[in-house]
């Protein structure tokens, strides 16, 4: 994985590297507005999670998760935490904690 100073660095480099679908987390699933396509915990894979925390402000952190899907979808899937960290059913919310480790 690579090393990233800032979220906007990460988003840009994987976004060159094909990771240009942008998914949303839902309660039960990611949802891709663009394609209106709607994975499953089952149906997609974490390949890389970068972690940012902000400098000043503990509410400023967020998690940029890479992801594909079976059909070869690349994406990501930026998720602030603390705060405003979304509810998820727990299928959901297991894989992405276990994907931050």
């Amino acid at each position: 994985m690579k090393d990233y100073n800032t979220l906007v660095e990460a988003l840009q480099d994987l976004n060159a590297r094909g990771y240009s679908d942008d998914f949303e987390l839902q309660t039960s699933c990611i949802h891709c507005k663009t394609k209106k396509l709607s994975l499953k915990p089952d149906e997609f894979e974490i390949v890389e999670v970068y972690r940012f925390e902000g400098m000043s402000d503990p509410d400023d952190n967020a998690v940029v998760y890479a992801l594909e899907a079976a059909d070869g979808t690349k994406g990501v899937i930026v998720d602030a935490y603390g705060t405003y960290a979304q509810n998820l059913d727990f299928e959901l919310a297991e894989k992405l904690r276990r994907a931050k480790g």
